[in-house]
């Protein structure tokens, strides 16, 4: 390795993906109970509670197996980023992304390699960024780094459960069951879509709540995440949802305040059903993150390393 730019920006990268997954803190679970339901108060009638409509929702969008997605984040000075290409999610999340940091210090890291847009591939197991030719540069000619979900999940320290939930379940389905869990949902009205017609639903999560809910995460795990929560300014944050005719997710927006500035994400979904098909990078072409680390003088699970490094990178 010729340069410690080549493992900073790795860091900065899974730091900046810890961060996003303390700030959108989606849950696993179906959270069904946790909502007022008041589909009973409406039996006989053909009015539909938004509880019930969102149930359809969740379990349409999640059979539907894939979609294109467009989305764009920004997380306060931290970075702003666009994101473009399809998801699958039948038998594991898999997917093709390009991803372009558009500001933030984020953006600035990427451009030290001569480049502010990579090529994301979702396995089952392992999150691959390409990177540029300047990077190659600097890597032994390789062009890909590999983030491993149990390795992400030991650097997120505290939150890296969540961290590892995330990035495995980076689904449609997962907003809406969010505003389920939420316990505060209600229709707006109908709304277009880029010319669809849809029914818009609002919400807002309290995180922590929301984290207590959780069954994947331990006594203490939890009391270090909303440890990690408060640090990052992160208490509560809006949930909203389009969703069409035919039950499926056309568009979402999550929004909170974070220490570094407000937290927003707007993401577009269509054309479910497409064909995603992600194959593994070569493994000469691939560079490990654990490896990096260890030529950092890091290792996973040395603790909140991500978190720590993506206010600062």
């Amino acid at each position: 390795m010729k340069s410690t730019t080549v493992r900073r920006v790795a860091l900065s990268i899974a730091a900046a993906t810890a961060l996003s997954g303390v700030a959108a803190c989606g849950s696993s679970d179906s959270g069904g109970g946790t909502a007022k339901d008041d589909s009973a108060a409406g039996k006989g009638s053909t009015r539909v509670s938004p509880i019930a409509a969102l149930r359809s929702a969740e379990k349409s969008t999640d059979g539907a197996d894939s979609a294109k997605v467009e989305s764009t984040t920004s997380m306060g000075s931290v970075m702003s980023m666009t994101a473009d290409g399809s998801l699958g999610w039948a038998d594991g999340l898999t997917g093709n992304l390009v991803i372009t940091y558009t500001g933030g210090t984020m953006a600035d890291t990427m451009r030290q390699l001569g480049t502010t847009s990579m090529q994301a591939r979702y396995l089952p197991d392992a999150y691959y960024a390409k990177m540029g030719e300047q990077f190659a540069q600097q890597a032994a000619g390789k062009h890909w780094i590999r983030y491993g979900y149990d390795d992400l999940a030991d650097l997120g320290g505290s939150s890296g459960a969540y961290l590892k939930d995330q990035m495995q379940n980076t689904t449609p389905n997962q907003s809406v069951k969010l505003l389920l869990a939420s316990g505060d949902v209600k229709k707006v009205g109908a709304e277009k879509v880029r010319g669809v017609e849809t029914t818009h639903y609002s919400g807002t999560v309290d995180v922590a709540d929301l984290a207590d809910k959780n069954s994947n995460l331990t006594a203490s795990q939890l009391a270090g995440l909303k440890k990690q929560l408060t640090q990052a300014g992160v208490s509560t944050e809006t949930v909203d949802i389009w969703v069409d005719g035919k039950d499926l997710l056309v568009k979402k927006v999550e929004k909170g305040q974070m220490t570094a500035g407000e937290y927003t994400q707007t993401a577009y979904y269509s054309d479910y059903g497409t064909k995603v098909s992600v194959s593994k990078p070569a493994a000469s072409d691939t560079e490990d993150f654990k490896d990096l680390l260890k030529q950092q003088g890091m290792t996973p699970g040395s603790g909140d390393t991500a978190s720590g490094s993506g206010t600062s990178s």
